[in-house]
């Protein structure tokens, strides 16, 4: 059974450590939050959103599902999309899925895995929007690889499509989407190519960015290593 009294000395150790690196760092940081990004991620446990860009807290404003799924009627991805942009003024939102996400595994092979099953029918629809592409490949590894990358794509889309996101352009305010997506066998970002801002045609850059990838070897993009 897990000490859950390491984790509390754990924590005690690293604000310790920040203090003495950054005096004053939590009394200025309790007064305020003014990050420049919002990260649209996966919960999966091995891509934690600050520490794989080296970011300190308060510099990322960070909402995490299963699959880094976004739709319209997920209130709680879009209340935090609005606070990210209405009240702090984010001027980037990233999109970040990951290869090897269960999730989308899961989707691609309909497995079975409970209630998050209906969850998954939003990538299950991503799969059949892209499936000439995926299913096309040359591998199961591949195929989970492609879907992984159409699901990022087409969820920065769902974000740029948002009131929240739409309302803001609208109006002028400074604002890009964006879509990444990260290696668990070597801790890399990839960016994907689509990157968003007022007055884009979004279904171009869309179309545009899946023909690149369609040229690419994207096997090569999410292998592990041997």
């Amino acid at each position: 059974m897990p000490n859950l009294q390491e984790i509390l000395d754990k924590n005690a150790a690293w604000a310790k450590q920040m203090e003495e690196k950054n005096p004053g760092f939590f009394k200025r940081l309790s007064g305020q939050q003014d990050p420049d990004y919002l990260w649209i991620g996966c919960s999966d446990s091995r891509v934690p959103a600050n520490q794989i860009v080296d970011l300190d807290p308060g510099e990322v404003f960070v909402h995490r599902n299963v699959a880094n799924v976004v739709v319209p009627t997920d209130l709680n991805c879009q209340s935090v999309i609005q606070f990210a942009v209405d009240v702090l003024k984010v001027e980037h939102i990233i999109v970040c899925g990951h290869f090897g996400c269960g999730g989308v595994c899961a989707a691609l092979n309909n497995q079975r895995v409970g209630l998050v099953d209906h969850w998954l029918s939003h990538v299950r629809r991503v799969h059949v929007r892209h499936s000439a592409w995926v299913d096309n490949a040359p591998s199961q590894a591949e195929r989970e690889n492609r879907l992984c990358m159409a699901n990022v794509l087409e969820q920065a889309v769902n974000v740029c499509e948002s009131i929240v996101v739409r309302d803001a352009w609208a109006r002028g305010q400074r604002l890009s989407v964006h879509g990444w997506i990260y290696g668990l066998h070597d801790g890399r970002l990839r960016d994907l190519g689509l990157s968003v801002t007022a007055g884009d045609d979004l279904h171009f850059k869309r179309e545009q960015v899946i023909a690149q990838l369609k040229t690419g070897s994207t096997g090569k993009l999410g292998a592990t290593p041997t």
